[in-house]
């Protein structure tokens, strides 16, 4: 299980590291290792808020076709800027569409990757 979860969240940041690049609004200035304490928190986002954040959205994903799943992770990289924040990580995300951009990045990201790797 902790396999797991570490290969996500290294996909995760690897899509995190190409959405800093090219979506205008999303920004980080720190060093390796600071970025490393953030993919470790977007992941535990993913793996603990997100699941309850679905389940309660349920209704507005249907009413939406799906399409407030998209909103939802742009949410998910609103919390980890917070939490990132708090803990002293220059990581910026501007709003809700860099953050939805963000999250649109990193899926397309994380399903190529996701092609090469076995789980």
């Amino acid at each position: 299980m902790l396999g797991k979860f570490l290969t996500r969240t290294v996909v995760s940041g690897l899509g995190l590291l190409v959405a800093i690049n090219i979506v205008g609004g999303i920004r980080y200035s720190g060093g390796t290792s600071e970025f490393i304490v953030l993919c470790l928190i977007f992941g535990l986002v993913n793996a603990f808020v997100r699941p309850v954040l679905t389940l309660l959205s349920c209704p507005l994903v249907a009413l939406t076709l799906g399409l407030f799943i998209f909103v939802l992770n742009g949410l998910m990289l609103l919390i980890t800027q917070s939490l990132a924040q708090s803990a002293g990580i220059p990581f910026v995300v501007d709003g809700l569409w860099p953050a939805i951009l963000g999250a649109i990045v990193i899926g397309i990201v994380s399903l190529i990757a996701n092609l090469f790797i076995r789980d």
